[in-house]
């Protein structure tokens, strides 16, 4: 299938109401973010146990891109869309109904379905929706979409467990609700993908990286893992730091907190045209840099203050340097293997969400969620370290 060109002048006024869906979607995956501590009452399970139901997450949305990144161009957008729609309200029931870890646990691995679905498929339908002469600006809708949707399902989360009743369960019934009015939407949305006849066979893409390739996607690879590594950092385990250390038991103030790194994300993706992508993945890795010494100075010095900074200037950071790193990577990759060498990037980045924030959760059951945030921190300073490094003696290709 290939993109129908037949249908722009009908889909131009869908591309919105395509990336609303999207970021529907994304809000599902990071609504659970500022509850852990009630289910860790509730279950008495340890901050170890919230890192391995977050890193499912992870695991489910590998899979979906590794098995199913390129079935949006084979059986179009609305379909794709649509079983994402239904990933995420089975996530969202497995929550609703949960009465233990296997339950939140089969929830975050359907949450990551969906994620892997809609990151693809929402992307180009968002963008393809768009009139040619707002391909510029739907693009940025689609990351928006993305980075917004992924921050306000903390906040949503946080204001209905804090000020409404049946704080487990009223999020996710809120967002069955929306997920409801994304699937008429999608329903009557504009297909832009034109079937080929016959079909061609599904089968999982996987991922690859061509040896030409490697030393551009090792350095990118390594910036997606340490930017993403903080996005878990704050989806993961920031709500219970606020919570122990700085004192704020307000739900909705964590979710804020988790918000602001995704905002900040989007701005830096947004910057990405005025810096230029050859030096948007080391000036990103450096100012990534920047937000991690914020975010260990706010551990030691118990600022709430500190830590909303730390997310701000690291989500300026991640944004810069992984919008810089998938435009690289896609920019050398050959046409042959594009899809697979891009499922590869974000491979690694997702990654980065689960394996450091398994690893905090481990160090902090010996020496303290404080101390085990500051040895995470190091150890993403020095791969930042080393990728802005390593880029600033070997400049990435201009062409």
């Amino acid at each position: 299938m290939t993109p129908s060109d037949a249908g722009q002048r009908t889909v131009r006024p869908w591309y919105a109401l395509a990336a609303a869906v999207f970021a529907v979607g994304m809000a599902g995956t990071t609504l659970p973010t500022p509850l852990y501590g009630l289910y860790r009452e509730q279950l008495g399970f340890s901050e170890f146990m919230v890192t391995v139901v977050f890193a499912v997450y992870a695991c489910g949305v590998i899979a979906a891109l590794l098995v199913a990144g390129d079935f949006s161009d084979l059986l179009g957008r609305r379909p794709i869309l649509l079983t994402g729609i239904g990933f995420s309200a089975l996530s969202a029931v497995c929550f609703v109904v949960e009465g233990g870890l296997p339950l939140l646990f089969a929830g975050r691995l359907l949450s990551g379905f969906a994620a892997g679905l809609f990151s693809g498929a929402g992307t180009a339908a968002v963008t393809e929706l768009a009139a040619p002469s707002q391909r510029g600006r739907a693009s940025f809708a689609a990351t928006a979409a993305n980075m917004g949707g992924l921050g306000c399902g903390p906040m949503l989360a946080g204001l209905l467990a804090q000020y409404a009743p049946a704080p487990l369960r009223l999020p996710y019934l809120v967002h069955l609700g929306l997920l409801a009015c994304c699937g008429a939407v999608v329903w009557a949305m504009p297909e832009t993908v034109r079937r080929r006849d016959p079909r061609p066979r599904l089968r999982p893409q996987g991922m690859a990286v061509p040896a030409p390739v490697r030393g551009v996607f090792a350095p990118a690879a390594l910036a997606a893992f340490a930017g993403f590594s903080v996005m878990g950092l704050f989806t993961a385990v920031a709500p219970s730091f606020a919570s122990e250390y700085l004192g704020v038991d307000d739900l909705a103030v964590s979710g804020a907190v988790v918000l602001s790194v995704f905002l900040a994300s989007t701005v830096g993706q947004s910057l990405i045209g005025r810096v230029g992508v050859v030096r948007a993945l080391p000036l990103g890795s450096l100012v990534l840099m920047a937000g991690l010494v914020l975010i260990g100075w706010s551990l030691l010095a118990e600022s709430l203050g500190l830590l909303v900074a730390g997310a701000v200037v690291s989500g300026v950071g991640q944004g810069l340097a992984f919008r810089a790193a998938v435009a690289t990577v896609s920019r050398v990759a050959p046409d042959e293997q594009r899809g697979a060498t891009i499922s590869a990037l974000f491979v690694a980045a997702y990654v980065g969400i689960a394996l450091p924030v398994v690893g905090i959760g481990a160090v902090a059951v010996g020496v303290g969620l404080r101390s085990a945030g500051l040895v995470f921190v190091a150890c993403v300073i020095v791969v930042s370290g080393a990728v802005a490094a390593y880029l600033l003696r070997r400049p990435l290709p201009a062409t």
